[in-house]
């Protein structure tokens, strides 16, 4: 993940989308906030390293559970 990626990505599912949700619920605390924002944030991340992991064309002879299963034994090896 890049470094401009990540910036956007906070600024965008970090900040303004909870501050849109925060509004349009009517939450009135700032833990709502920092829940919200997290929630969005980290559903984002994930959702970006599935993304990376199934867009790859090491996909064609293998499914994609078992290419995130080796996918993430090999990180956690690094």
């Amino acid at each position: 993940m890049s470094g401009l990626r990540l910036f956007i990505g906070f600024l965008v599912m970090g900040v303004a989308v909870p501050l849109v949700l925060f509004f349009l619920l009517g939450l009135e605390r700032p833990t709502q906030f920092f829940t919200v924002a997290a929630t969005t944030f980290l559903s984002w991340g994930v959702a970006d390293l599935l993304a990376s992991i199934l867009g790859r064309p090491r996909l064609r002879d293998r499914s994609p559970g078992k290419a995130f299963k080796e996918d993430w034994e090999r990180r956690i090896e690094d």
